[in-house]
């Protein structure tokens, strides 16, 4: 079957979806996703608009559980 990449539109993924690989510059340095993951849980987390007060709590408490997702070794992304 042929894809015809010209009609294509590009979506973001949903709950449910396998996610895409990927590279990426992070303040945790680069990653390769998901080969640096492998045997891992991984938490993908991201927002799709600029920084509200929701995603800085959002973020704040990710960062607060930090200790709780290591001991899962469950690597946030």
């Amino acid at each position: 079957m042929e894809t015809n990449l010209e009609n294509h539109t590009p979506s973001m993924p949903r709950i449910g979806d396998k996610a895409p690989s990927f590279t990426a510059k992070t303040t945790q340095g680069n990653i390769n996703f998901p080969d640096d993951y492998l045997g891992k849980w991984s938490i993908l987390f991201s927002h799709p608009a600029d920084f509200t007060p929701v995603c800085t709590s959002e973020f704040m408490t990710f960062a607060s559980m930090q200790g709780e997702f290591d001991a899962l070794n469950c690597q946030l992304v």
